[in-house]
């Protein structure tokens, strides 16, 4: 049965260091990766009308094939630059009407809002043949973060290299359309429907080394075109400048330099008066291969001529900005030692250790759904000496595996893993298993309602 957030003073004493982290990140700095829990890339960042900044990143799947199983598309969101909300998913490969049967292939996608309407792009390709039927597909929905249905897709553009869409909406309502891969950059302009293109697309001139991930925006009467290069096995971000959305653009140069990683891919954004640079890395699962993925974000600083200054890639990202409505839900913890465990996984006093092989699981039944269905955000209070991973099943569905990043000690129980998902009205059932790596010991979890 679960319990209320007072617990037994030996669960305070244990679970301290959390909280007092929870506490102080409300007036100090965030962390580079911001999201920790899954991987995550190519990050497309937009401030809407109710004041929060959300974050649309496409999905590295764990375990991973390449680029071949991205998917399940999650969106965060903030109103201080530090505390993270993950809103849930949003678009699956499964929903996507006219795409590849085998799924997958869910790429660095994007987001538009239009009279009150949210538009998600995303790039998906219809055939087994994957590398010469993408598309560009839409997702609508009249909430930034959730109830997305997919519509169809954009015709009339060039299937072979259809990736990385970005959509600007300039000053004056008009909707222009991105894309970029294999070294091709073209745009133009949307019609008020923003499903269609309006006119020709044209190709982008005056990039220098262009190979894909285009993001557009604009400040103080500049249009800025930022792009990923061809730098060795590790792409660098370049820009360039114009007095008008679709070019002709002026090279300005690298403002963001490789990140440790295969790709580079990224997003900028003005909230609240300062600027921000979201990209990732992969110093999570540290492969260098570009295939699990962590986002991250920093300032961004400009000249007096409106260039923009060589971004410096920080551990600790911004600082915390004032928030405008800090979140007020309420969360129901449900201990782990007295969940069900089996395959090793064992109560060690007034916690459960060893959650590590595949065999090894806590199932914690009887989890309060509410009077309705909806979403809810899950945190794992873990500790672990090195890195873990837990795989999460919600009412028998498979989410893979959800990171349990290291806390130091197998004792300090620090450690927090998010992830949001539906549940059903009633009783739910959440199972956590061994993910194979460090073994992780679990104190309780908590659920709080989204909806």
């Amino acid at each position: 049965m679960p319990q209320s957030f007072l617990a037994p003073m030996k669960k305070i004493i244990a679970c301290q260091p959390l909280l007092i982290s929870l506490f102080l990140s409300a007036s100090c700095f965030s962390q580079n990766p911001f999201i920790t829990s899954i991987y995550t890339a190519d990050p497309s960042a937009h401030v809407w009308a109710d004041g929060r900044l959300y974050v649309y990143p496409s999905h590295d799947i764990d375990p991973a094939l390449g680029c071949d199983l991205m998917d399940r598309y999650h969106v965060y969101s903030t109103d201080d630059m530090v505390n993270w909300r993950d809103e849930g998913e949003i678009l699956n490969a499964s929903q996507v009407q006219w795409g590849r049967k085998e799924g997958g292939f869910m790429w660095a996608p994007d987001c538009a809002c239009k009279n009150g309407t949210y538009y998600f792009y995303f790039p998906h390709p219809s055939e087994t043949k994957w590398n010469n039927s993408w598309k560009i597909g839409v997702a609508t929905s009249k909430k930034p973060a959730s109830d997305f249905t997919s519509v169809g897709y954009i015709k009339g553009i060039d299937s072979s290299s259809m990736i990385d869409p970005c959509v600007f909406m300039d000053t004056d309502g008009q909707a222009y359309f991105y894309f970029g891969g294999g070294s091709k950059c073209a745009g133009g302009k949307l019609k008020d429907n923003m499903v269609e293109i309006d006119g020709p697309m044209q190709k982008m001139e005056g990039l220098v080394d262009f190979h894909e991930a285009t993001w557009v925006f604009k400040r103080n009467g500049i249009y800025y075109l930022t792009y990923a290069d061809n730098h060795g096995r590790e792409n660098q971000l370049r820009y360039a400048t114009s007095n008008n959305p679709l070019g002709p653009w002026k090279y300005q140069g690298v403002f963001l330099g490789s990140t440790d990683c295969d790709t580079n891919h990224g997003s900028v954004v003005e909230y609240k008066g300062k600027w921000y640079m979201f990209y990732h890395n992969q110093h999570i699962s540290n492969t260098g291969h570009g295939n699990l993925r962590s986002i991250c974000v920093d300032y961004v600083n400009f000249n007096d001529d409106g260039t923009i200054k060589l971004i410096e890639q920080t551990k600790t990202g911004p600082a915390a900005i004032k928030s405008s409505k800090p979140d007020t839900k309420k969360a129901t913890r449900y201990e782990a030692e007295k969940a069900e465990l089996g395959g090793g996984a064992a109560v060690n006093g007034n916690y459960v250790t060893n959650l590590k092989d595949a065999a090894s699981y806590i199932t914690f039944s009887n989890i309060n759904g509410g009077k309705k269905a909806g979403r809810a955000t899950i945190i794992i209070a873990h500790a672990n000496a090195d890195y873990g991973r837990i795989k999460l099943l919600v009412n028998g569905a498979d989410y893979s595996y959800l990171n349990a990043i290291a806390t130091g000690d197998a004792t300090a129980f620090t450690g927090k893993t998010v992830f949001t998902v539906k549940l059903i009205a009633g009783n739910n059932t959440i199972r956590l298993e061994g993910g194979g790596k460090d073994a992780v010991n679990v104190d309780y979890i908590t659920i709080t309602p989204l909806d």
